[in-house]
């Protein structure tokens, strides 16, 4: 039941702000868009069924969802959107991967690596950093929709691994290919999610105190600030103590 990280439930709460701000449609359209270039039918693209159902999580308007496939399959134009993933390392050694959505590389090449070293991390190459990842469907519950043992009898039979939880929340990790079916158990048990999808999630944490711990915080933030990312991963956890302070 160990392992949550603190990062997970830090970006949740900034999720509103986020959705507020028009950023979280930003970030699927842009999904739906690349995922759509492997085909528009999302009966026969899993990835693109996947970005789907986090749109309408967050009640995209059908017309969106719409015209973001027609750019990936370039019934429209707009669709030259490239995909790419950074790798570095953040203060106190935690590793990072920033998932990239961009029309123009070197720009975000050069801004990417001018928000790790103004915070006390580094880009590093590719591969550095990816190993300590597992590509999962992650999927959130609150705390209070659900109790473990209910909750994990849904999910196994259902095909996830793990079910982890911090006290806040529980976290549902299942093999990607099992994101869907997961999400519909829960969904005809009643069970509603917070959000759901299939990310890098660490095999390890890394523990960072004092300096560490805040710088890491700010990297995070200006990373996941920066118009063409559409993800940060990271495998580091701070106490729960030294979190509420610095947060204040």
């Amino acid at each position: 039941m160990s392992g949550h990280s603190k990062w997970a439930t830090i970006k949740h709460k900034k999720a509103a702000l986020d959705a507020k701000r028009g950023k979280m449609f930003t970030r699927i359209i842009k999904e739906i868009t690349i995922a759509a270039r492997a085909g528009g039918d999302p009966d026969s693209n899993p990835r693109l069924r996947t970005a789907i159902l986090a749109a309408k999580g967050v009640s995209m308007p059908a017309d969106n969802i719409k015209k973001a496939i027609m750019r990936g399959t370039g019934e429209l134009e707009g669709g030259q959107i490239e995909e790419v993933m950074f790798e570095g390392y953040g203060p106190g050694g935690a590793a990072v991967l920033v998932s990239v959505a961009t029309d123009n590389r070197n720009r975000t090449v050069s801004e990417i690596r001018h928000a790790f070293s103004k915070n006390g991390g580094n880009m590093g190459a590719e591969g550095s950093v990816a190993w300590m990842f597992e590509r999962k469907s992650q999927i959130f519950v609150a705390g209070d929709k659900a109790g473990e043992d209910q909750l994990m009898g849904i999910v196994l039979d259902a095909g996830a691994e793990d079910l982890r939880g911090d006290g806040e929340r529980w976290e549902v990790l299942s093999p990607p290919e099992a994101h869907e079916a997961v999400l519909k158990a829960l969904e005809a048990s009643g069970i509603p999610t917070e959000e759901g999808s299939v990310a890098m999630v660490p095999k390890n944490l890394v523990k960072l105190e004092g300096k560490n711990a805040g710088a890491m915080l700010r990297l995070s933030e200006a990373l996941e600030e920066h118009d063409d990312v559409q993800n940060v991963y990271s495998n580091f956890d701070i106490d729960e103590k030294e979190l509420a302070a610095l947060e204040q």
